[in-house]
């Protein structure tokens, strides 16, 4: 790691580091305390309000300065070599974007299974839910676009983290569970376009969210 680079505020390096890289069904990584604990109560606390189901942009939501410290973590270059060393790649010239989601309704066209976008290089996927004593809504990492056909369970709950290499086997989903989920993921993609794209179209779905008839008719639509 760069002497240069300043530490992390908020995020556990070590853990992080030291994680496991599986292969099987895909190329992942899971850490179980990737934000240091003695935090926990200030980030929950500076959360974003998202309103609705689906996914936000980052810059579509406002939050207080301890969740924007992590913020500042994640989007480190710090933390980018952790990743890149994780995966044994170079992600130099690739930015990220960050979506959050915070609400689930239990529909069944929720957490539909896919492997992500062709534009995305890695996804990292942090829990900041209070606790998820559920069953289902747990992240399933996929052998398949069977959301039964799962190698591994990522439960949304706070610094939880989930990181995978993106490629045509990399099929992840849940199943359905009405209630608040809140997660963020931060995605290397493959150029700005992409980045502007994402975040203009989350945010003409924030809006089309916030106007109360097209809001139901984006709850019901088809994923």
């Amino acid at each position: 790691m760069n002497a240069e680079e300043p530490n992390f505020a908020m995020l556990n390096e070590e853990e992080i580091s030291i994680s496991k890289l599986h292969t099987d069904p895909y190329e992942y990584a899971y850490v179980e305390q990737a934000i240091r604990p003695e935090y926990r109560t200030a980030v929950l606390a500076d959360l974003p309000v998202i309103p609705d189901r689906g996914s936000y942009g980052l810059p579509n939501l406002n939050y207080g300065p301890a969740f924007g410290t992590v913020i500042k973590d994640l989007t480190s270059q710090r933390f980018k070599r952790l990743v890149e060393q994780k995966f044994d790649m170079d992600l130099s010239k690739n930015p990220s974007v960050i979506l959050m989601m915070g609400n689930t309704t239990g529909h069944y066209n929720e957490g539909f299974a896919h492997p992500d976008s062709r534009h995305k290089i890695v996804t990292v996927i942090v829990g900041f839910s209070h606790e998820w004593p559920y069953e289902k809504g747990r992240l399933r990492v996929l052998r398949s676009s069977d959301r039964n056909d799962y190698a591994f369970e990522f439960p949304p709950e706070f610094g939880h983290m989930l990181m995978f290499k993106v490629s045509e086997k990399s099929w992840h989903g849940f199943l359905p569970q009405k209630g608040p989920r809140m997660s963020l993921q931060l995605c290397y993609v493959d150029s700005e376009a992409y980045v502007r794209s994402e975040y203009a179209r989350h945010g003409v779905s924030a809006f089309a969210k916030s106007v109360p008839m097209l809001r139901k008719i984006i709850e019901w639509a088809p994923r």
